[in-house]
């Protein structure tokens, strides 16, 4: 997946926000947690970085161009990095960016997403 697919397909995520920090990695954020994590500067590959269920993490850890997201998965925190071949297709990674979307957005307070629904409505109207 390449910068222009991954910002794209991130901000179609409802109440989805984008900055670029940390040595010009692409962030993309709910509220204020941040889902996703894409970094393309001085790589052959990129890596793209999100959180990931109890047991996707489990499933993925170990598998070909994956591994435990360095900074996040040495904190006991569930994410996982994109690195390099074969990783996963294009159709997985969006599966992957959507949950964790949904994990980092259902972990929102009920007033965080209260003023969420306030600035951005619903999901659909994003996409009408």
């Amino acid at each position: 997946m390449n910068q222009e697919d991954f910002n794209t397909f991130c901000n179609t995520l409802w109440a989805s926000t984008h900055v670029v920090q940390w040595r010009e990695s692409h962030v993309w954020k709910v509220g204020t947690k941040v889902f996703a994590i894409g970094h393309w500067r001085n790589r052959k590959h990129p890596s793209i970085t999100f959180k990931a269920s109890e047991i996707a993490f489990e499933v993925l850890r170990n598998e070909p161009g994956l591994q435990p997201a360095p900074y996040f998965a040495s904190r006991g925190l569930k994410w996982i990095q994109h690195y390099a071949e074969p990783g996963l297709s294009n159709e997985s990674l969006k599966s992957y960016l959507s949950q964790s979307h949904h994990i980092v957005s259902s972990g929102l307070t009920n007033k965080i997403q209260k003023e969420l629904l306030e600035v951005f409505g619903e999901w659909r109207d994003k996409h009408n």
